[in-house]
């Protein structure tokens, strides 16, 4: 097994490791159950430019320290602090939107692997990876309505995308709390696993995904992004990008792979 590597951050809050072609970024506040603070999701960009830039980063996958949350929430304790005014409450808003789009525009795959309480700014958090593979036990919810928050267009929009209008409308008005199956059900979640084999088999899922050809994907996932803008989607660029794919290295060797009936070694060029 390949040596897990540690980057460096510049808070304890988050870890960013390089396990082999995982790219893993845990929230590490236990204590509180993973609540974000403005450190982590300052920290998220910083984690997401590393993991993109290194070539043996295949997939990333978020997820929660501890066996209690994947993240339960914004740290509320800190909103005196950061949501106490109009100035600071624009800054911490302009952080989460940066840190929350820059994961959503992540060109790798990304995965939310989620344990536990995926609350507030957790579902934030997990709507904006590509898939959320959870534990049986796991929760799911958004209590802006209970805090009497505000809920920018942005977030509204990413769990849009995922259950549609109905049940993101159920989702906030009524505050309350979602099962893993509810989740599968909406459309929020694409797997339930038993707790105890949810690592292994996101391991197993991400050796799926990082065996595949890295500008395919890149691709794939540039072009959903453009045709969930409708009309003001760029077509052009889509199609750059899979003229970019047929003339590449790897689809030479994935046609000498399928012919010679062998495993393709895909480089990303």
């Amino acid at each position: 097994m390949a040596d897990v590597v540690t980057l460096p951050l510049k808070t304890e809050n988050m870890i960013a490791e390089v396990d082999g072609s995982i790219g893993w970024m845990t929230f590490n506040k236990p204590s509180r159950r993973n609540a974000v603070s403005l450190d982590m999701w300052e920290a998220m960009v910083d984690i997401i430019d590393q993991f993109e830039s290194d070539p043996r980063v295949r997939v990333i996958v978020l997820r929660g320290a501890g066996d209690v949350a994947f993240v339960s929430g914004a740290d509320i304790s800190q909103f005196e602090k950061t949501r106490s005014s109009r100035e600071v409450n624009d800054h911490y808003d302009q952080t989460l939107d940066r840190a929350t789009e820059r994961l959503a525009s992540c060109s790798k795959p990304t995965i939310a692997m989620i344990r536990g309480w995926c609350i507030g700014g957790g579902m934030a958090i997990a709507v904006c990876c590509d898939m959320r593979i959870a534990s049986e036990g796991s929760k799911f919810g958004i209590p802006a309505a209970r805090l009497g928050l505000g809920y920018g267009a942005p977030g509204v929009r990413h769990l849009m995308e995922l259950v549609g209008p109905s049940y993101t409308k159920e989702i906030f008005l009524t505050a309350r709390h979602f099962t893993a199956d509810e989740g599968r059900m909406m459309g929020l979640v694409n797997r339930v696993l038993p707790d105890a084999e949810l690592e292994s088999y996101t391991r197993q899922y991400c050796a799926t995904i990082g065996d595949n050809a890295p500008m395919t994907m890149k691709a794939l996932k540039r072009t959903v992004a453009e045709l969930l803008l409708g009309e003001k989607g760029d077509m052009d660029v889509c199609a750059e990008m899979v003229q970019d794919c047929f003339d590449s290295q790897d689809f030479i060797e994935g046609r000498r792979a399928f012919m010679e009936k062998r495993r393709p070694v895909f480089q990303g060029r």
